[in-house]
């Protein structure tokens, strides 16, 4: 399939100027990633109105179908999308993309929304002193602020299943560890400067660790591997040492289940 161009693309340049293009689009900036991706960046900055535009475009790229289209993965900011150069030029997709732009509005509502059960002591919240003595709260008041948001789900990255969550209360924004850990658990719920996230592997890491959540956040053994999506939204329950070591060995037997409600409108 021929797709017409629309306007010309200068594929030398790997790059189209940040423009509005219509009055009925967004300002969007299409940028070349090698030979097989490009990238339509629509803000330099976490925000939900950017994120929404981002899953729009998302949503209309997978309802589109488009020849050539490998993958799309959503980001802060922008919306990667892979291609095969042999079914389709950067060109025909870009202007494909371009297409799909107008009348584009941002996604305001959630997706799914998901309440997580995190344990925060002892041992699962290394950091939790620390973090109130930085903050100059208790610890108390330190989950009681964490677990009091909704979270959104911005993107997936770093690990796989892993989520950028945001928005993070102000009185627990920190800087990152000076020292980052090499191990951290899976499992662990981690903060740093304006988010949170959870360690869905082993692995190192520099955030700071408060709790920690019996839920696997990427099971092979499920239909869909990857628990959360970007656009999801995430509430923590705090659950005490008892309840978290329970709720860890069904997980572990593959017999934790967690059923999303429909996200806020």
């Amino acid at each position: 399939m021929v797709l017409s161009l629309g306007r010309p693309y200068n594929v030398a340049d790997r790059k189209i100027p940040l423009a509005r293009l219509m009055n009925d689009m967004p300002v969007a900036r299409f940028l070349a990633c090698g030979d097989t991706a490009l990238s339509v960046e629509f803000g330099d900055r976490v925000d939900r109105r950017i994120s929404g535009l981002v899953l729009a475009l998302d949503r209309r790229l997978a309802q589109a179908r488009l020849p050539g289209i490998v993958e799309a993965v959503p980001t802060f900011r922008a919306l990667m999308v892979h291609y095969d150069p042999l079914a389709a030029s950067y060109g025909e997709i870009a202007a494909a993309l371009e297409r799909l732009l107008i009348g584009l509005q941002p996604v305001e509502a959630g997706g799914r929304l998901w309440t997580l059960p995190v344990c925060y002591e002892g041992e699962l919240a290394p950091d939790l002193a620390d973090v109130a003595a930085r903050t100059g709260l208790a610890p108390e008041a330190v989950v009681a602020s964490h677990s009091a948001p909704t979270y959104r789900v911005y993107m997936l990255g770093f690990l796989p299943g892993y989520p950028y969550m945001g928005e993070l209360p102000r009185e627990l924004h920190l800087p990152r560890r000076e020292n980052p850990r090499i191990k951290v658990p899976m499992g662990s719920v981690s903060i740093a400067v304006d988010q949170t996230s959870i360690y869905s592997f082993e692995s190192p890491g520099g955030w700071h660790l408060i709790g920690r959540t019996p839920v696997r956040l990427f099971d092979p053994r499920r239909a869909a591997w990857a628990l959360l999506e970007p656009g999801d939204e995430v509430r923590f329950n705090p659950v005490d040492r008892a309840r978290f070591d329970a709720l860890d060995r069904a997980a572990a037997e593959g017999a934790l289940e967690l059923s999303p409600q429909q996200g806020r409108a």
